[in-house]
């Protein structure tokens, strides 16, 4: 059994790498993190009607997230009770039931079974239908449109797994009335290394901007600050890191004006129509503050595009220690125009997708660093997250443990949170 105390200190932020690549420390995050913790399964906006459905995962499970004829969202392990067989082998659709194409056994759209070939003939109607329904998502809930599920039933309630963290996930999904809806369907790929890299990444790392994506910068993929200044839109005052607790992390800042919004005069005129409404919304500081990058615990992350226009939301589905599947989504104002959707959409593709500039930078270190990491000596070795130790604050007007940015205060914070549930 490895020691895992042994293996990650988030006081000092010494973390082995054998963490990254070993498969038994893997198998244990199925168990106690994917298992346990709330994982985004989707949006209300991909389910409006009474039998639509969105495939999802939890870990490595199958999950079939439904709106069913009555209107009730709830969610499913994707696989037959017979004998496993995905009873829904599409993405997305509306359907009344969905059958199993091994061997016929039918569920509603409430996961109850329905219809079994042979029910009088070769079971001699012994089998006990309501036994033998779709195993539920323990626990379904959502936050403003945004819809998790858990399959401890035991876990605490959504509201109170989210937390703090609320109070900047709203800069994103929740500064317009009608909140937010996801455009244009799902990117999907795949990524050869693990995902504690791509959620570390998200929650918190302002050290890497100005390295790896130079050449992004350098572009004119986001706009210079003193085309910001010109334009009237407030430039950064403050920047910093935040560790709201459950192991979530956010990076933002405060603006001494309207927050930039995109790399483009049309983003420019939107922000500045609908910043009063924000304040309102939001309050005078939020509205303010760009939502940043942040990531829910344990592998759902979220980008306000600032300067890229790219507003996001991405799941990194585990596929083994050193393999994730990406799933990426352009999240808008559901009150946006239709050509301040379609930029966004636009920008989403060419800087966070499977071909976008700064993806694709992103993509390239995390897999060199598994790939770097799985030798014998290279599992030996320790990553060093003890940049600005010591140096984290608390704030009146910011929920959280706040931390200097850039600093590794939020990456501490993640494998403080990872370490509790490994050795609950």
């Amino acid at each position: 059994m490895v020691n895992l105390n042994e293996l990650v200190n988030p006081a000092t932020g010494m973390v082995n790498r054998n963490i990254y690549v070993d498969r038994e420390i893997y198998e244990q995050e199925l168990e106690k993190i994917f298992a346990r913790c709330w994982c985004y399964l989707g949006h209300e906006s991909q389910v409006p009607n009474p039998g639509d459905f969105v495939a999802s995962y939890i870990g490595e499970d199958p999950v079939l997230v439904v709106r069913d004829s009555r209107g009730k969202i709830g969610a499913f392990l994707n696989t037959c009770r017979h004998r496993g067989m995905r009873v829904c082998r599409a993405d997305e659709g509306n359907a009344a039931a969905f059958t199993c194409t091994y061997h016929g056994w039918t569920y509603g759209n409430d996961g109850k079974l329905v219809g079994v070939p042979g029910y009088k003939e070769y079971y001699y109607e012994e089998l006990d239908m309501e036994q033998w329904g779709l195993v539920p998502v323990a626990q379904v809930d959502s936050y403003k449109g945004m819809i998790f599920g858990t399959f401890d039933a035991n876990a605490t309630s959504l509201p109170e797994y989210l937390g703090d963290m609320t109070f900047y996930l709203d800069i994103l999904i929740d500064r317009r009335e009608g909140g937010s809806e996801i455009i244009g369907g799902v990117h999907k790929w795949i990524m050869p290394c693990n995902w504690k890299f791509a959620a570390e990444n998200f929650g918190g790392d302002g050290y890497h901007f100005p390295i790896t994506h130079i050449s992004a910068f350098a572009s004119g993929a986001r706009r210079d600050q003193a085309i910001r200044r010109a334009t009237g839109i407030g430039t950064e005052s403050t920047q910093f890191v935040v560790s709201p607790g459950n192991g979530h992390n956010v990076m933002t800042g405060v603006h001494n004006g309207v927050p930039p919004e995109g790399p483009t005069e049309l983003f420019d005129d939107y922000i500045v129509q609908i910043f009063p409404e924000m304040e309102e919304r939001l309050g005078p500081l939020r509205a303010r503050m760009s939502g940043g990058v942040g990531n829910i615990f344990p592998n759902m992350s979220f980008l306000r595009g600032g300067g890229s226009g790219a507003h996001t939301l991405r799941v990194w589905h585990p596929r083994g220690p050193d393999k994730i599947e990406v799933w990426s989504w352009a999240i808008v104002d559901k009150k946006a125009p239709p050509e301040i959707k379609e930029a966004n959409r636009f920008y989403c593709t060419g800087s966070f997708s499977p071909g976008g500039i700064f993806e694709m930078d992103d993509a390239e270190n995390w897999v060199a660093a598994t790939q770097a990491s799985s030798g014998y000596m290279g599992r030996q070795q320790v990553f060093n997250y003890s940049m600005a130790v010591g140096h984290q604050r608390t704030s009146e007007d910011h929920p959280g443990s706040l931390g200097p940015s850039p600093s590794e205060h939020n990456q501490r914070n993640l494998y403080a949170r990872w370490l509790e549930l490994m050795n609950s």
